[in-house]
């Protein structure tokens, strides 16, 4: 989750499921390059166009040294041993660094001392949906508290950890700066980015500061910020949805907006044509990761190779994963919206609807609106070979 600053449609068109058609052999496959189907950002603020503006939020690539403080509270007394709390979020590194292929790094540096906040844990509007302005606040009051002890001009961001007897602090927010307002400046050092935890790091673990972390790299949440099935966009098959889905590893397409996979690794279709393409799995380096169906200035539909492995190892379904990216809809209002390719299917104990949506050999997805069509051919162990045309 992350607050807006100065606290200022894939409609429910089911897959067409069809035999797949022999390729003819006359066919021609039309390719161009990745940038033809790179989508601008249209919102302002997190979003997934490609074009982030990296004066607001991170690189994403290369190490991100990250001081971790560990803050009480007049009314929650620090408890419990400092190297806990550090083990509890420290993992995010690993994940981060198998999900990024090694190009993104943490390097999480803990200031093995308590911090004292001048207010009570209380007092901040956690629990009431915390503003802004106090969610600067509570930021600046920690770093008060850090600066005679540490040179934070050394790190990137910082990670806020409060003691776990502060129940008032009970979700964890990211603080992304405001360059029109005066902010946080230590020793005439802008702080930019920093994430508050709160108690629900208990609940989701680690990846909750992976999540977070992806805020400050200009990602939006995929979960729903409305309605009653906050998670009917994308089930769990990213981790800026539900981050303890079952195949929570980025998309495909969130890695190439990252900076995680490159331009080649990308299949694009711009224009009407038609393409037959080898998905090497998301989860291992190399290879085509994407195909990229563009459909508007801001709209594209994308397929992915899925398989349960690595971080994705309890995934429900395994195949081609196919959804639609909308670069204009904001942040937890569906700018990626999963396509289920088997609606009809019974999920699993542990397993929601659309963590079935993975397409197998000989199924097909169209889109009448749009003239898209994605055939799935073959299946590897770790790859899937499709045909994606545009009429």
């Amino acid at each position: 989750m992350r607050l807006l600053p100065l606290t200022a449609a894939l409609a429910a068109t089911l897959p067409l499921v069809t035999a797949t058609p022999a390729l003819a052999d006359t066919a021609r496959p039309t390719g161009a390059p990745a940038a033809a189907c790179a989508l601008p950002g249209r919102t302002g603020w997190t979003d997934e166009g490609h074009d982030t503006d990296h004066a607001q939020f991170q690189q994403a690539v290369g190490t991100k040294h990250v001081l971790m403080l560990f803050v009480d509270f007049p009314d929650a007394p620090a408890t419990g041993d400092l190297a806990d709390y550090y083990r509890q979020l420290a993992p995010a590194a690993d994940w981060l660094k198998e999900d990024s292929y090694g190009r993104t790094r943490l390097d999480i540096t803990p200031l093995n001392r308590w911090l004292h906040m001048p207010q009570d844990s209380a007092s901040y509007g956690f629990q009431r949906g915390i503003t802004f302005e106090q969610h600067e606040l509570y930021v600046r009051q920690a770093v008060e508290a850090a600066a005679p002890h540490t040179d934070l001009s050394r790190y990137d961001m910082l990670y806020i950890v409060p003691t776990k007897a502060a129940s008032a602090i009970s979700f964890s927010p990211t603080y992304l700066f405001d360059p029109t307002t005066p902010g946080i400046v230590v020793g005439g050092n802008r702080l930019k980015w920093a994430v508050t935890f709160g108690q629900d790091m208990y609940h989701w673990g680690p990846k909750v500061a992976a999540h977070e972390t992806g805020h400050t790299f200009g990602l939006p949440d995929l979960y729903a910020f409305t309605g009653t099935d906050y998670h009917r966009f994308v089930g769990g098959w990213d981790l800026m949805g539900l981050i303890s889905g079952p195949a929570p590893q980025h998309l495909g397409w969130e890695r190439w907006k990252l900076g995680w996979i490159d331009d080649r690794q990308v299949a694009c279709l711009p224009a009407t044509g038609r393409r037959t393409v080898r998905l090497e799995a998301v989860e291992r380096p190399g290879g085509t990761k994407i195909a990229v169906i563009r459909t508007g200035e801001t709209t594209a539909y994308v397929a992915e190779s899925r398989r349960a492995v690595g971080g994705d190892a309890g995934a429900c379904s395994t195949g081609v994963l196919v959804y639609k990216v909308d670069t204009a809809a904001q942040t937890g209002e569906g700018p990626v919206q999963v396509v289920n390719g088997n609606p009809g299917t019974t999920p699993p104990d542990g397993c929601k609807a659309l963590d079935m949506a993975a397409f197998g050999p000989g199924r097909s997805f169209t889109d009448p609106a749009t003239g898209v069509r994605i055939d799935v051919l073959r299946r590897g162990p770790l790859s899937d070979t499709i045909t994606v045309s545009k009429q």
